[in-house]
């Protein structure tokens, strides 16, 4: 069974977020974590604890399996557009130039491995 943790409004661009998201998509959750935690790009902390979010709701929705035992992967992650801050920045001869403050959405799903019988 999978579980699901989103991460809105987040305060960066979602093409920022997107390098990350596509490093840690198909790891199991140890080594995205450990990747996640020693990252030095600034919005790897806020995907960590979204990470350990879905973690936990996977472990209470199985509450009798273990994240530790089980293969726990990242199965999905995807970065949506969220809102965008519209402001003014001083320009030369009495203009001003529109500066757009990004934000995105993030969707972690995590689930366990699937494995084939062969």
């Amino acid at each position: 069974m999978e579980a699901v943790a989103k991460l809105k409004n987040y305060p960066t661009g979602p093409r920022k977020m997107r390098l990350l998201a596509d490093v840690i998509r198909g790891m199991q959750v140890e080594k995205a974590l450990g990747i996640l935690e020693h990252h030095p790009q600034h919005s790897a902390t806020p995907l960590a604890k979204l990470l350990k979010s879905a973690i936990n709701n996977w472990e209470q929705h199985n509450t009798d399996k273990s994240a530790a035992d089980s293969d726990l992967i990242v199965k999905t992650v995807f970065v949506d557009g969220g809102r965008v801050l519209k402001r003014m920045r001083p320009a030369p001869q009495g203009r001003g130039y529109r500066v757009r403050k990004r934000s995105n959405h993030v969707t972690i799903i995590v689930d366990t491995k699937n494995k084939s019988i062969t």
